[in-house]
C-alpha cells in the first residue's frame, strides 16, 4: 500500500519549498510572492526533481483564486474608494488603459492575435495587492494622503479585473478561436454574459444580503470558534460553486460578491481573522501552482520580450501613472510614491494570464512572459523603494535646509511643556488628553497630513522626523519637562532619546514599546520608562475586575 497521494505530495512539497524559499526571500528583503513562485518552478515539469500533479495543481489554484477574491471583497471598501475617487478612478482606468496598449503593441510585434495582445496588455496592467500594501506598511505610509490614494487606485484595479473575468470567457466564445465574428455575435455573447450576471448579483443583493449575515449570527450564538470558521469558508466556497454552476458566471466572482456582503456584516472583523490562516495557505498553494507552469527557458529563449515586458510593467505603467498624479495638482513625491508602487504585477495577473490560457486565447509564451515579468518587477520593487527612499531624503534634507523657519510655530516663551513624538492613532488621543489636563504640548510629526490635523487641533507642531537635530531644537527640549514617545518605531526613537537627553539632562522621557526586547533597548538609550501595551492593557483590565463587586473586598 503506497504511503502517499499525489494529493498529499503536492501539499508538502508545495507547502516545505514555498515555506523555504518564502523565508529566504524575506530574508533578501525581497517579497515572498517571489519565494513561492520560485517554489512552483521546481515543482514544475521544466526543472528537475520532483514534479506535480499537473491535474491537482490547476484544481489548487482555483481554490486559491476563490479564497484570494473572497479576501479581496472581504476587505473592499467603498468608502476608502470615495475618498479618493477624483484622482483613483481616472488614474487607474488611465493607467490601465495605457499598459494594456503597450502590451497590445508588443504582441502585435510578435505576431499575436489581437484578442491575445489584449489579453496580455491587461495581464501588465494591474499591480499586486501584496506587494503594495508590504512596501506601504513597512513606511508608515498607508494612514497619508499618498497611501490611500494608492490603495484607492488598487481598489479600481480589482474592480476592474474583477470586470474582465466576467467578460473574458464571454469574448472568448465568441470569437471561438478565430476572428471573422460579426459584431452581431460578440454583442449577443455579452449580452448573455452581463443578463447571468445582473440575475446572480440581483439574488445576492436579495437573498445572500439577508442570508449571509443571518447565518453568521446564529453561528456566532453558538460559541463555537471552529463552526463559524467552517461557516466563513462554506460561505465562500459555496457562493463560489454556486454562482458557477446556477448562473454561469466565474468562481471568482462569486467568492467577491459573497467577500463582499459579508463585509457588510458586524462579524466582518471576526470572519477576516478566523478564515485568514486558510487563505494564506491556499494562496501560497496558488502561487506555487502558477509558478509550476512557467517555463524559464523563456529568459534564455526570448530575453528580448521578456526585457520588453519588464520595460512595460517599471516604466510604461510607472510613466504613465506619474503623469496623471501630476496632471491632476499632486506634489512631486506622491506622484513618485504611487508610480513606485505600481511598478509590479501579481495576482490578478497570474488569475487573468491563467484564464487567457485556459481559454486559449493566450499563448504559452504569453503566459510564460506574465509570469516571467511578474518575478522580475517583484523582485526588483524593493530597490526602486530604496532608491524612492534615499530621493525622499535628500530632498527633505533640501526644503528644510532651505525653508526659512516656519514663524511661531513654538511660541518662544513655551516651558515645563511635554514633547509628543508622532500624532498616529496613539500620539493624537495622548496629546488631547494632556491638553485637557491643562499640560502644554509641542508635537513633532514628519507626515503632512498628521502634522496639518495636529495645528487643526490646537497643537504647536514641528514637522519633520525626530532624529534631525534642528526639528529636535525647535521643539525647545531644554525647556520642556517631559518627552514621550507615542511612535512605534522603537530603534528609531532609542536614537533620538539618547539626543534629548545629551541637551536636557533633567528631561523625563517615556516612551512605547510592543515587546521586552523593546523596552530594554529604550531604557538602555535612556528613557525613563517604558510602556509595554499589552502589559498596560492586562493591568487596566485586571484593574476594572478588581472593582467589580464580587472582588472588591479582596482589592481593598
Amino acid at each position: 500500500m503506497p504511503h502517499h497521494t499525489s494529493l498529499i505530495a503536492i501539499l508538502v512539497f508545495g507547502f516545505v519549498l514555498a515555506f523555504a524559499l518564502g523565508a529566504l526571500a524575506n530574508r533578501l528583503r525581497l517579497s515572498p510572492l517571489v519565494g513561492y513562485l520560485l517554489a512552483g518552478v521546481l515543482a514544475g515539469p521544466f526543472t528537475p526533481g520532483f514534479v506535480g500533479d499537473p491535474e491537482l495543481a490547476p484544481q489548487l489554484a482555483e481554490i486559491g483564486v476563490i479564497l484570494l477574491m473572497f479576501g479581496v471583497g472581504l476587505h473592499f471598501s467603498l468608502r476608502d474608494l470615495m475618498s479618493v475617487k477624483n484622482i483613483a478612478i481616472p488614474g487607474a482606468v488611465g493607467q490601465i488603459a495605457v499598459a494594456t496598449l503597450l502590451g497590445w503593441g508588443l504582441a502585435e510585434l510578435m505576431g499575436w492575435r489581437h484578442i491575445e495582445g489584449l489579453i496580455f496588455g491587461f495581464s501588465l496592467a494591474t499591480a499586486s495587492t501584496v506587494v503594495l500594501l508590504r512596501a506601504m506598511e513597512e513606511r508608515r505610509l498607508l494612514d497619508t494622503r499618498r497611501g490611500k490614494i494608492a490603495v484607492g487606485w488598487l481598489i479600481v484595479e480589482d474592480l476592474a479585473c474583477v470586470i474582465a473575468l466576467v467578460l473574458i470567457p464571454a469574448l472568448a466564445g465568441a470569437l471561438g478561436g478565430g476572428e471573422e465574428v460579426g459584431a452581431g455575435d460578440i454583442i449577443k455573447a455579452l449580452a448573455i454574459t452581463f443578463g447571468k450576471v445582473a440575475a446572480f448579483v440581483a439574488f445576492m443583493l436579495i437573498v445572500g444580503r439577508r442570508a449571509i449575515p443571518w447565518v453568521l449570527e446564529r453561528i456566532a450564538g453558538t460559541g463555537s470558534r471552529e463552526l463559524f470558521t467552517l461557516a466563513v469558508l462554506s460561505i465562500a466556497m459555496g457562493v463560489a460553486f454556486g454562482s458557477a454552476e446556477l448562473f454561469g458566471v466565474s468562481f471568482a466572482l462569486g467568492a467577491f460578491f459573497a467577500g463582499m456582503l459579508l463585509n457588510e456584516s458586524e462579524f466582518s472583523h471576526q470572519a477576516a481573522q478566523d478564515s485568514l490562516p486558510m487563505r494564506d495557505a491556499f494562496a501560497v498553494l496558488f502561487f506555487v501552482s502558477v509558478g509550476m507552469l512557467f517555463d524559464p527557458r523563456i529568459l534564455i529563449e526570448h530575453p528580448l520580450q521578456v526585457l520588453a515586458t519588464t520595460l512595460i510593467i517599471v516604466f510604461g505603467k510607472s510613466i504613465a501613472a506619474y503623469a496623471i498624479v501630476r496632471a491632476f495638482g499632486h506634489p512631486n513625491a506622491t506622484a513618485l510614491t504611487i508610480s513606485t508602487s505600481l511598478a509590479q504585477i501579481g495576482e490578478f495577473a497570474f488569475i487573468i494570464a491563467g484564464l487567457g490560457l485556459s481559454l486559449k486565447i493566450l499563448p504559452k509564451d504569453g503566459h510564460d512572459l506574465v509570469l516571467a515579468g511578474a518575478l522580475i518587477t517583484i523582485m526588483l520593487n524593493p530597490i526602486l523603494f530604496m532608491v524612492l527612499d534615499r530621493w525622499q531624503l535628500r530632498e527633505d534634507a533640501r526644503v528644510l535646509a532651505n525653508a526659512p523657519p516656519e514663524p511661531d510655530v513654538v511660541p518662544l516663551d513655551i516651558g515645563g511643556h511635554a514633547i509628543v513624538v508622532g500624532y498616529g492613532r496613539v500620539g493624537s488621543q495622548l496629546a488631547q488628553l494632556l491638553k485637557e489636563r491643562g499640560v502644554p504640548v509641542v508635537v513633532i510629526e514628519d507626515d503632512a497630513d498628521r502634522v496639518v490635523q495636529a495645528r487643526a487641533g490646537g497643537f504647536p507642531t514641528v514637522r519633520g522626523n525626530v532624529a534631525n537635530r534642528r526639528v529636535m531644537q525647535e521643539a525647545a527640549p531644554e525647556r520642556a519637562n517631559l518627552a514621550i514617545f507615542a511612535m512605534p518605531q522603537a530603534l528609531e526613537a532609542g536614537e533620538a532619546i539618547e539626543r534629548l537627553k545629551a541637551i536636557n539632562p533633567a528631561l523625563s522621557v517615556l516612551a512605547r514599546a510592543h515587546s521586552e526586547a523593546q523596552v530594554k533597548h529604550l531604557l538602555g538609550h535612556g528613557a525613563d520608562a517604558a510602556v509595554l501595551a499589552e502589559r498596560e492593557l492586562a493591568y487596566s483590565l485586571t484593574e476594572m475586575v478588581m472593582a467589580t463587586p464580587p472582588y472588591r473586598a479582596l482589592r481593598a
